[in-house]
């Protein structure tokens, strides 16, 4: 009867309905706690056992005790115990096979810890359902609570349940986890499930599953178990052996070690200074006993459960057993046995921990600098950090500390500084790189991290001192392109041309790539603040043509490029560009690296503006919105413009998620501007104003933005009927028009000018004066392809021409409108139409299309079937007008003709029937 759960029924429901929402294509993450010995591990088996009943793939991972020395060791010890189909998927992703035994790791290629997360993600993925436990999670190092909190955030609609295990009772106020499940536990897709003692009744039928037992020591039992069941189970043990209960647990504990041979002792305690689990052959070096000795020694062990076999090694039943054990040890045989392990070990971590507790600083100085190294290698910026920081406190007391590194002191600590800005913490590696010599390497990523930090002054002087300090010219490129980057936004940034321009010079002769690019990407920047966009055009494509050896550099190329084809309309080109960008950063497991969601949020806006939504909304899915940093809501925020636009329920939610971003002027901008439209679409204008007025405080003044928000606030304000305010808002996003951030404006993009134009209309809307000119202009300018707006615009222009009589126009224009609400299932949108046509009795064209597509042509004009076959190829109205030699605005009004005439809302629909019906050659 040994090991029927007992008492533990309520806690496997909840787990069980948790593997049963991920079964059914919600993915859920559960959070097990409770005191050491309380039925963690025990409650996670029955899981496992369900999960695999039900056809799930299960991985199973422990945390050891060693800290941050060891990064990913749950991950490593999941797939090396996974089954064999599992672990060939995960040799075939490289980041993934490295952790499994027997690979080498290889260089990293930067960003090695996103793209190991983007390779785990692919793995669950494709081997879905499966259920993922990570024990011992208080022991986690940091890259594994990172991990964590990526999978939980991340797997949404995957077949995916994350379980994890920790010990309540070992989160002392300052622990890491502590605020890691603080975050989490905030999550919905997140169950905690705490595990409290059993009562006296459980307790009492769980001890009668272990043997016979009197009603006197049941009594004792149950007594000063005080409902833990790994107490009881020591307690029983130590009872049925004839031993006297101890007092402590710790002598509980200690009391069964005892009962062994000197033989089983000595194996017991080489065992303890290894951790939780050691290799079969390692404890028997470090033993130094004979073979036939130290396998009897074992057998004794193990038949006493003090220790249980585990693959090619052993691990202790219980982590208390262990740690008991490791304390009862005399210093000097402690420091030891630490010493025996180093001289056998051959990972640098584990000899940084084993040289460290046995007190070889030298030892421990060496293997600290090695084991940084590898952690750089492997992805793991914290734990880098971590053991570089190690090295560097032992250096001045370690004689020919250089040597036994392998370089000097300023490099390591300038590694240790780059490796704690990867993990997030700028303000750590400011302040590293401070103290070090201002040489040009130092200087120049003092400089980008200050920028980063918003530090401008810091950042253009740190800039100076590196193009001073460089000593080879790939330095004093990286250097110049630094430099020129931080005066970009600055008063400073005419000098910034200047310097690019020497930058891509040097860098071309040094053959610096990535300095090269760096310099080009300012340089497009600079040539569309001048109204150049076909030398921005040139400049990206040119640093977007081939690798730079740098990721990060390579995703930034392919996110601007395709950014300027956006903005200029070319929404084919720029979805060419991003998909090629995502592709890139899917096949380098960067899917969620800075650019690599970059590059998404500029697919999902392509597919929203050609109105293409349900593939946005696809993109969307993944968008979650319950946030806990500002990158997640930047990314949320992004979902808003669809769900706002369908009127989706899933509005509120999302708001409230982001309103404690709401200092972050993106996540303002959007999630808040949004919000605006929202409650215009609820008939709140004035909550509307409020947010408008918040988005504006935000936004500098010149920011191109201003002028989506201001058109939204005049929207508010003419709905609401009053002036106040109109004109402050209509002169901000003139400004906007005329002068960029930095004094300087190039050409507004496509939708720019659209939103612009729009700007005016509404303007004269506050004003009372419905001009049908107006409307008109914002509908041309937003049909470069921009579908919803289009539509919204015809909305307004379909008032403005009822109001000056021009009905039939104004019915023209609204069924327009209808119809692209109705495709795009534009909810908000669809009932104002629908409204509106009621108040102007306005009657449903009914059979026009058909009657038209009756006639060879479709009862299109020759000239209409030129501009069909070219929408069909997916020109925008700009492409078309400069392949026919025409006016963009009569192409604007040729395309208006023939979705009216084949009774369709959008230029896909377009091109679809006139396939359909053979109208194209």
């Amino acid at each position: 009867m040994k090991g029927l759960l007992v008492g533990r029924g309520a806690e496997l429901t909840r787990l069980v309905g948790v593997l049963e929402s991920a079964a059914a294509g919600t993915a859920g993450v559960a959070l097990v706690g409770g005191d050491a010995g309380i039925g963690k591990t025990r409650l996670v088996t029955e899981l496992v056992a369900e999960a695999r009943e039900r056809g799930f793939h299960v991985l199973s991972g422990q945390c050891a005790e060693l800290g941050d020395a060891l990064p990913y060791l749950p991950l490593a010890d999941a797939l090396r115990g996974a089954e064999p189909a599992v672990r060939e998927t995960a040799a075939a992703h490289p980041l993934l096979g490295q952790l499994l035994p027997g690979v080498e790791s290889v260089p990293s290629a930067g960003l090695t810890q996103q793209r190991l997360f983007g390779s785990l993600l692919g793995l669950l993925s494709g081997i879905q359902p499966v259920l993922f436990v990570i024990e011992d999670l208080h022991w986690a190092d940091r890259s594994t609570r990172d991990l964590l909190v990526f999978l939980s955030r991340m797997v949404q609609t995957e077949r995916v349940c994350v379980v994890g295990t920790y010990r309540t009772d070992d989160l002392h106020r300052r622990h890491p986890l502590r605020s890691v499940l603080a975050e989490m536990k905030r999550l919905p897709t997140v169950t905690a499930v705490e595990l409290g003692p059993l009562d006296p009744g459980q307790m009492s039928d769980y001890v009668a599953t272990m043997g016979r037992v009197d009603a006197q020591g049941l009594g004792m039992i149950v007594t000063r178990a005080d409902g833990n069941p790994f107490y009881a189970e020591e307690l029983f043990a130590a009872m049925t052996e004839g031993d006297s209960l101890p007092e402590g647990l710790a002598s509980l504990l200690l009391s069964r070690v005892e009962v062994l041979s000197e033989p089983g002792q000595r194996v017991l305690r080489a065992a303890a200074v290894a951790g939780r689990r050691v290799e079969d052959e390692l404890l028997r070096e470090v033993s130094g006993l004979p073979l036939a000795d130290f396998e009897e020694a074992v057998r004794e062990i193990v038949s006493r459960g003090l220790l249980r076999v585990d693959g090619y090694g052993y691990a202790f039943r219980h982590a208390l057993l262990q740690e008991a054990v490791y304390t009862d040890l005399l210093p000097g045989e402690r420091t030891r046995l630490h010493a025996a392990f180093a001289r056998l070990l051959t990972a640098p971590a584990e000899l940084a921990h084993h040289h460290l507790a046995g007190h070889d600083l030298a030892g421990a100085l060496a293997a600290s600098a090695e084991a940084g190294r590898l952690a750089e290698r492997l992805g793991a910026p914290a734990e880098a950090h971590s053991h570089y920081d190690q090295a560097l406190s032992l250096w001045e007391r370690v004689p020919d500390a250089e040597r036994l590194a392998g370089e000097s002191r300023a490099s390591l600590a300038f590694r240790s500084a780059v490796m704690a800005a990867d993990s997030g913490d700028n303000h750590r590696a400011i302040t590293q790189l401070r103290a070090l010599p201002p040489t040009c390497e130092v200087s120049e990523r003092l400089a980008y991290y200050l920028s980063e930090m918003d530090d401008q002054d810091g950042a253009i002087a740190a800039a100076e001192q590196a193009v001073a300090t460089a000593a080879d010219d790939a330095s004093l490129a990286r250097a110049l392109a630094t430099h020129a980057r931080t005066l970009t936004w600055s008063p400073r940034h005419a000098e910034g041309q200047a310097l690019a321009l020497r930058a891509l010079d040097v860098a071309r002769a040094a053959g610096a790539r990535d300095a090269e690019v760096g310099a080009l990407l300012t340089l497009a920047i600079h040539a569309e603040l001048q109204g150049d966009t076909a030398k921005a055009h040139d400049l990206v494509t040119v640093a977007s043509a081939e690798g730079t050896g740098d990721l990060a550099m390579d995703l930034r190329a392919h996110f601007h490029h395709a950014r300027i084809h956006y903005e200029q309309g070319y929404l084919a080109h720029a979805a060419e560009v991003a998909d090629e960008g995502i592709r890139l950063a899917f096949e380098t497991g960067l899917k969620w690296s800075t650019y690599g969601t970059d590059l998404q949020f500029l697919r999902f806006l392509i597919h929203y503006v050609a109105g293409e939504w349900d593939q946005a909304e696809t993109v969307a899915a993944s968008f979650g919105a319950r946030v806990g940093t500002a990158p997640e809501a930047t990314l949320s925020s992004f979902a808003l413009f669809l769900e706002v636009a369908r009127g989706l329920p899933a509005v509120d939610s999302r708001l409230g998620w982001l309103r404690p971003f709401w200092s972050d002027g993106l996540v303002a901008y959007m999630s808040r501007g949004l919000a605006a439209e929202h409650a215009l679409w609820q008939g709140d204008p004035q909550t509307a104003l409020t947010h408008v007025r918040a988005t504006l405080d935000v936004l500098l003044p010149g920011e191109s933005g201003i002028l989506r928000i201001a058109a939204v606030g005049l929207w508010a304000l003419g709905d609401l009927g009053v002036v106040e305010d109109a004109d402050e808002m209509a002169d901000l996003a003139r400004f906007a028009v005329k002068s960029g951030p930095v004094g300087q404006r190039g050409q507004l993009g496509l939708e720019g000018r659209a939103w612009a134009l729009r700007v005016e209309a509404e303007w004269h809307r506050v004003h009372g004066r419905l001009d049908p000119e107006l409307w008109r202009a914002v509908v041309e300018a937003f049909d470069y392809g921009f579908v919803y707006e289009t539509a919204r615009a015809r909305w307004r222009l379909a008032e403005a021409l009822l109001a000056a009589g021009d009905r039939e126009a104004a019915q023209t224009e609204w069924t327009l409108a209808r119809e692209t609400a109705t495709t795009l299932r534009a909810a908000p949108l669809e009932r104002v139409l629908a409204d509106f046509g009621k108040r102007a009795r306005f009657t449903a064209v009914a059979g026009a299309g058909s009657a038209a597509q009756e006639s060879p042509n479709g009862g299109l004009t020759a000239r209409e079937l030129e501009v069909l076959t070219l929408v069909a190829e997916g020109l925008t109205n700009r492409e078309i007008a400069e392949r026919l030699f025409i006016a963009q605005k009569t192409v604007s009004v040729h395309v208006s003709n023939i979705l009216g005439k084949l009774d369709v809302s959008t230029r896909t629909q377009a091109a679809a029937t006139a396939r359909a019906h053979g109208l194209l050659t």
